[in-house]
């Protein structure tokens, strides 16, 4: 039964410990006390993190970030909303939840050369021809079509946003923008 109570009474103190050393953290940025904090969870939080499979040098950058976190944010902790090791071990696992995340994300693309995204002088004088045809169609369209297709198209605005800045129906300017594309694409369809 002693033995008992004498753990009891350790662990109460350790606790006690853990909080006063947090707090002198929190309210002093006391440097002495966040190295206390740091000796006593970080073999913890090692040991936590790899448990989840992570290896050990990964992990202990996790516990890195988790202990720098720990200090940056000190000022948030509340020992009357949780534990200290209740609160970093919450943010230990957030911190091992986000580098998770970060492993599964897909890499992007290797970039192209740059030799393939040249353009040589006979595909840059193409594109002018192209733009230059496009220009001439639109030049041709109604007015009215004209200009739903480029607010629609050039100013990238949706038909609602259309209608609030000309009033008219929504009707009409899904009618003049369906009658302008079929008129481009018929004079357009010999580009292709």
């Amino acid at each position: 039964m002693r033995k008992d109570t004498d753990l009891k009474t350790s662990v109460s103190a350790q606790v006690t410990l853990q909080t006063s050393w947090m707090l002198s953290v929190r309210d002093q940025r006391d440097r002495e006390a966040f190295g206390l904090l740091f000796d006593y969870f970080a073999p913890r939080l090692k040991g936590f993190v790899m448990r989840s499979g992570i290896a050990a040098g990964q992990a202990e950058e996790i516990v890195q970030e988790v202990m720098l976190t720990v200090w940056r944010k000190a000022d948030q902790f509340d020992p009357h909303r949780a534990q200290v090791s209740a609160w970093i071990y919450q943010i230990a696992r957030n911190c091992q939840i986000d580098t998770l995340r970060k492993e599964r994300r897909p890499l992007p693309e290797d970039l192209a050369e740059a030799a393939d995204t040249d353009t040589d002088a006979s595909q840059a004088v193409a594109l002018e021809q192209e733009a230059a045809r496009l220009k001439d169609a639109l030049s041709r369209l109604k007015p009215a079509q004209r200009e739903m297709l480029e607010k629609a198209y050039l100013g990238e605005l949706s038909h609602q946003q259309i209608q609030a800045q000309t009033g008219l129906p929504l009707g009409t300017i899904k009618s003049r923008i369906r009658l302008g594309l079929e008129r481009l694409r018929h004079e357009l369809k010999d580009m292709r």
